[in-house]
């Protein structure tokens, strides 16, 4: 992200009112290597691939807000691997991480220095930030995985959410101790790397909880780890079900959400109570990635006539960039902005 972004990433957050809105989009393994012309494999084994995937993307697109930006991740494996769980990677097919057996009575709190491979990410992240801010970009945000994403696939999911009903006392443990893990990952990013100076937290679990549920289970140990050092942006993503969190976003110190396409823009500014700033949010896979390029500037289109208060608005789609969006649907997004 470029200095010039980053400030106008704060302005949206501190509700003023720009024109054209801006546009932003998750990027992450699921789109990047592929429309590059890399594989999986070789873009999570290949500093150089990662980099010259993520440098393409900023230069064909340098109006949108590619969020985090140059973003050092292993798909789900990134933060269970630090608990011992197994990883399978695979050419092109998103990495597995594997539960692990008794993952709700057996988890230690490992140490993001040392163990899995958050040192790798960390140290990917270290070799090529010299060439990042080169291109005129700096790496601002700490990202992770949220404690109760973790927990699934520690566990299963199924089998996590049954433990919150049968067996809350042990699931409050587990997430106890992924929660001071977080704290540790994330604190160390910003530590190692001084531009940091916003939080990504990606965690789709929190959609499948019910109103009480969320406000034990999934609140407070989310809240705790966005408070894990103080940043200007705070960004939570949740692509599930979102309205169970939306009214409660402001109060966890939540300042930025990215939410799934089910849910109207003028809904979640209604239930945020415009306090939040909202990226979205077109259908990511039937629309941008499956859709025409007419298919999608229509989308945009009836996305941009629904919103009446554009105050902290940054158009997107609901969710990460999904795999196989086009060069040429990104662009008829960007124009039916413009025009």
């Amino acid at each position: 992200m470029t200095q010039d972004q980053w400030e106008e990433l704060l302005a949206i957050i501190r509700g003023e009112n720009l024109s054209p809105l801006p546009v932003g989009f998750i990027i992450d393994s699921p789109w990047l290597p592929n429309w590059h012309g890399a594989s999986l494999l070789d873009y999570f084994s290949d500093n150089e691939y990662w980099f010259q995937a993520n440098l393409a993307a900023v230069k064909a697109f340098p109006q949108v807000l590619f969020l985090p930006g140059f973003w050092a991740e292993y798909g789900m494996c990134s933060e269970p691997a630090s608990f011992g769980a197994k990883c399978s990677f695979y050419e092109n097919e998103f990495p597995f991480a594997h539960p692990l057996s008794d993952a709700l009575n057996s988890i230690r709190r490992p140490d993001p220095r040392t163990d899995g491979l958050t040192p790798f990410l960390l140290r990917r992240l270290e070799r090529m930030r010299p060439r990042i801010e080169a291109a005129g970009h700096s790496l601002r945000f700490a990202v992770a995985r949220g404690p109760l994403n973790i927990a699934a696939f520690l566990m299963g999911a199924s089998e996590f959410l049954m433990a919150l009903r049968t067996e809350p006392d042990q699931a409050h443990r587990m997430l106890d101790t992924i929660t001071c893990f977080l704290e540790d990952w994330l604190r160390l990013q910003k530590e190692r790397i001084d531009t940091i100076d916003g939080i990504l937290l990606l965690d789709d679990i929190v959609g499948f909880l019910g109103e009480e549920d969320f406000k034990e289970f999934a609140k407070p140990y989310v809240t705790r780890a966005f408070a894990a050092f103080e940043a200007s942006v705070r960004f939570f993503h949740n692509d599930a079900h979102g309205l169970v969190c939306a009214p409660h976003l402001a109060d966890m110190g939540i300042n930025l959400f990215n939410f799934g396409y089910d849910h109207t823009m003028p809904e979640m500014q209604r239930l945020t109570g415009g306090k939040v700033t909202l990226l979205g949010n077109i259908p990511p896979r039937d629309v941008l990635a499956k859709g025409t390029p007419a298919e999608v500037a229509e989308s945009v289109r009836q996305l941009l006539d629904s919103i009446a208060d554009t105050r902290r608005v940054i158009l997107s789609c609901g969710g990460g960039m999904p795999p196989g969006v086009s060069t040429e649907n990104i662009e008829a997004f960007l124009n039916a902005v413009i025009h």
